[in-house]
């Protein structure tokens, strides 16, 4: 009988078990992931950015633009709020393509830290003038509650740096991956409803640590909201502080994390803990370590604390915080209450000591040094010596005596600040857009103002209030997933067949700003986009059929979710 000479399976040994592949490290330094994982995580490890200061001030400065090492141009320089603004002339086709070096102009953007929007008359009287003599009057008040400047050249940093400092306020941190500038209300320490004024927990973080080498390489950037009132957009936070009465304990804070907005969106989520004001710093403090150690360093677009909060969860993200960085059990806390409409602070409104406060509107955040010039003359001459700058582009004057109230208002008028103005005007952001940010696609400053021009004309008593966020590119600068009407800056294509400026719409989104709302994001229709010439016309059209079609008491974000896509088109 014949025998096979084909081997059977056990004429082989067993192949050797294979070890569990180990999962790919995140960058996370808690975890032993130290090296440096992309570009940025590079440019931190060789050298702390905060240290370039000294290389702006005793070379740079001296040796123009030119001399700049471009880890330092294009990294480190962020760290003390300088960005290179774009080249003129380049449009948004060219965003993706061009090298760094091509978009680039030999000028910065400057950031102004304004921590909780407050501002003396002698500090605004510096920013106007630094925006004269070395911005070319520009000074735009951003949804972060800074200033922002333009044209600024290296050469003048050091003078900058030293009228800035000399009145108090300071451009560290305010970008970079580093704890950026804390939002507060605009109304802290004066508001009638305020239980407790934050203002000494933003001043102690400030000090305690904006320019502390501890927390200057974080993952990526991390914002920070404190305010007793719901009067900061909190839900869109690495982490928020919001005011809380405790059945208990009394006046606290409720503490939220994991907010953040761009290409990934996530709204905060509530840790459930009740907080006292004299633990905020050290809270805070906790979770910016628990980022610094925990958070992912491998791919930049998961560098947010938001993707750690979510891969967590709430529950281990707490338990960390109190076993890791507190030593200590935290308090568990009721949620806040919420206002029954959102608060803006735009008109005229009484503070608690008796005097008025009125909140003043530009149009999508663009001023002037002149123009805040001209506000510090005429809140002096209004007994005022406090400005303040909302997260919504917009500004306030304290303090303001009831018999010089009406006075003031039309002091306001008569400088382009509109105390009393349209919805468009009040609801209307724009980030910087195409003009000087090398990241965007589309005008977006210059359009916005266009828009609230057209609708002004068309719809002057427009009597609801709908929000409209233009951003020029995806990153969400502007807030566009949770506004009524978001517009995020794309190229589409225009009546002839080439391509234009024009936006992708989302319609109804928002934050918990009031009772009733719901947070979510806007909703994004399969195609619905607009040039940026038919944007007026589009926008009319939508809110003249909003108009037509509401039920008593519906809002913009209800009435989208209700009606047929045709409607919204």
């Amino acid at each position: 009988m014949a025998v096979s000479s084909t081997p059977t399976r056990s004429d082989h040994p067993a192949p050797a078990a294979r070890a569990p592949r180990r999962p790919r490290g995140e960058g996370q330094w808690a975890l032993g992931h130290r090296e440096p994982l992309n570009p940025n995580e590079r440019i931190k490890k060789d050298d702390d950015p905060l240290n370039v200061r000294d290389r702006i001030e005793n070379i740079y400065a001296h040796r123009g633009f030119a001399s700049i090492d471009p880890q330092d141009l294009r990294g480190r320089f962020r760290w003390w709020g300088l960005y290179t603004q774009r080249k003129a002339g380049i449009d948004g086709g060219r965003t993706a393509v061009l090298e760094p070096h091509e978009l680039e102009d030999e000028f910065f953007m400057l950031r102004v830290r304004v921590d909780g929007g407050q501002l003396s008359l002698a500090q605004l009287r510096v920013v106007a003038e630094i925006s004269r003599e070395f911005a070319r009057d520009t000074a735009d008040i951003t949804d972060r509650q800074n200033i922002q400047y333009h044209w600024i050249r290296v050469e003048d940093m050091p003078e900058i740096w030293r009228r800035l400092e000399a009145v108090g306020l300071q451009t560290t941190e305010a970008c970079g991956d580093c704890p950026r500038i804390v939002l507060g209300s605009p109304v802290a320490g004066v508001a009638r409803d305020e239980l407790l004024d934050p203002t000494p927990a933003i001043d102690e973080i400030v000090r305690r640590y904006v320019g502390d080498k501890a927390f200057s390489n974080l993952p990526r950037k991390f914002k920070t909201s404190i305010s007793w009132l719901v009067d900061t957009p909190y839900e869109a936070n690495d982490i928020a502080f919001l005011g809380v009465d405790h059945p208990e304990h009394g006046p606290g804070f409720d503490v939220w994390v994991g907010g953040g907005l761009s290409t990934n969106p996530m709204l905060a989520k509530r840790l459930g803990v009740w907080v006292p004001l004299h633990e905020v710093p050290d809270v805070w403090a906790g979770v910016v370590g628990i980022f610094r150690d925990y958070g992912y360093r491998r791919l930049r677009n998961r560098a947010r604390l938001k993707f750690l909060v979510a891969d967590w969860g709430v529950e281990r993200f707490r338990e960390v915080l109190e076993k890791e960085y507190l030593g200590r059990a935290l308090l568990d806390g009721p949620a806040a209450e919420l206002p029954a409409k959102p608060v803006d602070h735009i008109g005229v409104h009484p503070q608690r000591d008796g005097a008025n406060y009125v909140g003043a509107a530009p149009v999508v955040g663009r001023v002037s040094g002149t123009q805040l010039a001209r506000l510090a003359d005429v809140a002096q001459e209004h007994g005022s010596d406090r400005v303040r700058l909302t997260p919504y582009q917009k500004l306030l004057v304290l303090d303001v005596a009831p018999e010089r109230t009406e006075s003031l208002v039309t002091a306001l008028r008569g400088i382009g600040l509109e105390a009393r103005p349209s919805a468009w005007r009040r609801g209307t952001m724009a980030c910087t857009g195409i003009e000087f940010c090398k990241l965007a696609i589309v005008e977006t400053k210059r359009r916005g103002e266009e828009l609230v021009a057209r609708l002004e004309e068309r719809l002057r008593d427009f009597d609801a209030d709908i929000s409209i966020h233009l951003n020029g590119c995806p990153n969400a600068c502007a807030r566009t997933q949770v506004a009524d009407i978001g517009l995020k800056g794309q190229l589409v294509v225009g009546p002839d067949g080439r391509q234009v400026e024009g936006f992708q719409v989302h319609l109804g989104g928002g934050l918990g700003m009031a009772a009733g709302q719901t947070a979510g994001f806007g909703r994004k229709l399969r195609g619905l986009k607009t040039t940026a010439d038919d944007l007026p016309e589009y926008v009319e059209r939508l809110a003249r059929r909003y108009l037509a079609g509401r039920t008593e008491g519906e809002t913009f974000a209800r009435w989208v979710i209700r009606v047929d896509e045709e409607e919204l088109r």
